[in-house]
């Protein structure tokens, strides 16, 4: 995806399956990843948004690009009854829609995708899907590994993987079944109990090491770069601490609505639908120290030391530090859009809040005093997610009497998306007679550098979990420590007497409330 040219600012019963044949190898693609073991991938609510929007795209791309294992089979399963035709024609459609039009290569890939009818309350239909990928078993993909991605609402994470365990697909058995993965969309629980109830299910049949917490901001370029920026540079890693850094603000803004998620946005909101991952990750990788070595438990060793190491909020004086806000109605892109209040499925008088600024503290040593400031919202001025780090201005301006006023301080801006950049700004005299200084920028753009091989997030969280590479992966201690922060915010925002006086609203295509502004544009 091209660059964005945005503004500046710093803001926020089926046929037997066949296996996928290899395409013939194209110019500019990779080979196949020979390291993967064949796979058979299950897919548990394939007739859902996730698996057309996201999913099906991505394996296709990686099919293109010869990088799933061979042999490789998909099984679809979903509470609509359908055959495989008939689910083949829907995932057409879902590559039709994403712009992958190659029919040749479309018919060859959507061969062996198969389809299975499931009740996720029924035991049978688990029975069913244990004979058939036994079948599959013996007579293709003998010694695959197998891999449950559950593409569901949260609510029946739980009762699938019973039900997995109990019709025993949760481990290899004496029929030669290889490994078994299960793959784990977020959000995981919605608060500190029910994260530790699901967890406690789910490890009831699995062992932590198959088990893979989805969250797709880690597999996004731009992310990956975070620690090798950090660590593989010697002129930044020794300023990355508090003798050099005011502040660090960490955004992830869009333009976009609630659109058709108000059932779920309306028992969710903000914080608990982008704070407990996509944010947290963000500040983790930001703020952790360097493991020993790069290896996923090392890599998540430090990174669970940060959320450790937050400093508790006072919920009694919560409006210090957390301003939530709702859109109104305004305009994004020169459209008129409504409020959110006005949006499908949202009740009238609703206080979910689409809009929060968090200001958190990590008292460790490194960080000690360094404010952060985690930005998400809807309907915000521009899409948006970067990371954002305010030097500390020189100690002492020698220029004062000549210049007058204070010198800006450096500022390095990590792009993630769609802005995918690392921009350094800093202070140049201004050429001429005039003694002046200017800011100027170094920027380096990432999709300068673009190859036609580029992997996108979903495809990297896909191969690696074919691999067993649980590096972009949550554990469960991370997720209960940063649990075990949020809840006691969010049961003070649920729970106090005055929730509707804690909520901002703001115009669509604003940067947020003015109360947050205030505090981000803070010199």
């Amino acid at each position: 995806m091209p660059a964005s040219k945005g503004k500046d600012a710093i803001l926020p019963g089926p046929a037997m399956a066949k296996c996928i044949p290899v395409p013939d190898r194209k110019a500019g693609t990779e080979p196949r990843e020979e390291s993967i073991e064949p796979c058979i991938l299950v897919i548990l609510g394939a007739t859902g948004d996730l698996t057309s929007r996201k999913l099906m795209p991505a394996l296709f791309h990686l099919y293109l690009s010869k990088r799933l294992p061979q042999p490789f089979s998909i099984v679809g399963c979903g509470r609509t009854v359908l055959d495989d035709d008939q689910f083949r024609g829907s995932m057409s459609g879902a590559l039709h829609d994403a712009g992958l039009t190659d029919r040749e290569d479309t018919a060859g890939f959507l061969s062996s995708v198969h389809y299975l009818a499931l009740q996720y309350d029924d035991l049978a239909s688990f029975e069913r899907l244990a004979a058939y990928l036994g079948k599959l078993d013996r007579e293709i993909c003998a010694g695959h590994s197998t891999l449950f991605y559950l593409a569901l609402p949260p609510a029946l994470y739980a009762p699938v993987v019973e039900k997995l365990g109990q019709v025993r697909l949760a481990s290899g058995d004496e029929r030669g079944r290889g490994r078994i993965r299960l793959v784990v969309e977020k959000p995981f629980g919605r608060d500190l109990a029910s994260a530790v109830k699901l967890d406690r299910t789910i490890h009831e049949y699995f062992q932590e090491k198959q088990i893979f917490r989805i969250d797709h901001y880690l597999a996004k370029e731009t992310v990956q770069n975070i620690l090798m920026f950090r660590f593989a540079n010697a002129i930044f890693e020794p300023l990355w601490n508090r003798r050099y850094i005011d502040s660090v603000r960490i955004s992830a803004t869009e333009t976009l609505g609630v659109e058709h998620r108000a059932g779920y946005y309306e028992q969710t909101g903000v914080v608990r639908d982008m704070f407990q991952n996509h944010m947290m990750q963000l500040l983790a990788l930001t703020a952790m120290e360097p493991p020993s070595v790069f290896e996923a438990e090392r890599v998540r060793d430090e990174k669970i030391k940060v959320h450790r190491s937050l400093r508790p909020f006072q919920v009694d004086a919560i409006k210090e530090d957390l301003i939530l806000g709702q859109y109104e109605s305004g305009t994004i892109n020169g459209q008129k859009v409504l409020s959110y209040r006005k949006e499908q499925g949202v009740a009238d008088h609703s206080l979910t809040p689409t809009y929060a600024m968090m200001k958190l503290y990590v008292e460790n040593w490194r960080w000690q005093g360094v404010p952060f400031f985690l930005v998400s919202g809807k309907r915000l001025a521009e899409k948006k997610s970067e990371i954002s780090i305010r030097f500390k201005p020189v100690p002492h301006s020698m220029f004062s009497n000549i210049l007058g006023g204070k010198i800006t301080a450096n500022q390095l801006i990590l792009g993630i998306y769609p802005d995918e950049r690392i921009k350094l700004t800093f202070q140049t005299k201004t050429p001429g007679a005039r003694l002046s200084l200017q800011s100027v920028v170094m920027d380096f753009h990432y999709q300068e550098r673009c190859t036609d091989n580029q992997t996108e997030a979903y495809e990297k969280v896909l191969l690696d979990c074919m691999l067993g590479d649980q590096m972009l992966f949550w554990r469960q201690d991370g997720v209960e420590a940063c649990w075990a922060f949020l809840t006691p915010i969010l049961s003070e925002c649920e729970s106090c007497s005055d929730k509707a006086k804690m909520l901002h609203f703001y115009e669509s295509g604003r940067w947020g409330p003015s109360a947050a502004e205030k505090i981000l544009n803070a010199p």
